[in-house]
């Protein structure tokens, strides 16, 4: 039988938000199979750090670049860094992520850009620089989450940047396919990352949601990274412009 270990020596891949829970995990996963990562991140350099040294313990090459990727006049250093460093990409993760959670009838229009812009604008800038350094068999992959397609309290703006983001995955696909790049989305259930801190009933979802969950458990930042593995991989040259959930059945218990 032939060999379907999964192997990404020599790729280049770029993390948006790489620092932290699932972009740190992604990008360690990426590493473990052979890319050199630029990781982006926004606040902390110290777990960015972190995370590039972890990049390198696997003998690959780390680029640390600190930009808000919803301020799209500032990527072109980051690419430009990305360039001179990797000499291309193959890979591109959006999963930068942030948002306003409030009610629906509490935002603000300053609430919805900021959240908009970061969530699902983003993604666009970030495809148009990437793209010209990319050549074919190439993977462009958005994180979204379950409340693009579920109403969650207090998640509106949040709730339809990710609706907004899988349609924007759906447009670029089409667009890039012709030229060997893949452009597909993660939607993941319920992790217990920074983000979650945000919402008051922590707790309560967390409790819930694994209750819920048919496979036992809450998904983690180490199964949206496999997973993202996969869709950079050759074992996904097929899949365009589609949104793989994982959430370990979660979301089909109604």
């Amino acid at each position: 039988m032939p060999d379907i270990g999964i192997d990404l020596s020599g790729k280049k891949a770029l993390v948006t938000g790489g620092s932290r829970g699932i972009g740190r995990a992604i990008a360690l996963r990426l590493a473990e199979a052979g890319c050199d990562v630029a990781i982006n991140y926004l606040r902390n350099r110290g777990p960015a750090q972190e995370t590039a040294e972890a990049v390198r313990s696997f003998g690959r090459n780390a680029i640390l670049h600190k930009v808000n990727v919803a301020q799209e006049g500032k990527l072109a250093d980051m690419f430009a860094a990305i360039q001179d460093g990797f000499g291309g990409l193959d890979i591109l993760v959006s999963n930068a992520a942030s948002g306003v959670i409030k009610p629906a009838m509490e935002l603000t229009s300053r609430h919805w850009h900021w959240t908009m812009d970061i969530n699902a604008t983003a993604l666009l800038p970030l495809t148009q620089h990437a793209a010209p350094l990319m050549g074919e068999d190439a993977s462009i992959i958005a994180v979204s989450s379950l409340g693009a397609v579920r109403a969650i309290p207090n998640y509106a703006a949040v709730g339809a940047s990710k609706a907004a983001l899988e349609s924007l995955v759906r447009h670029l696909a089409v667009e890039l396919a012709p030229r060997g790049i893949r452009v597909n989305a993660i939607s993941a259930g319920v992790v217990d990352t920074d983000a979650l801190k945000h919402f008051s009933n922590r707790q309560q979802i967390l409790t819930e949601s694994a209750r819920r969950t048919p496979a036992g458990r809450l998904t983690e930042p180490n199964d949206v990274a496999d997973l993202a593995l996969f869709l950079a991989s050759p074992l996904a040259s097929m899949m365009i412009g589609q949104t793989v959930v994982i959430d370990g059945g979660y979301s089909i218990m109604g």
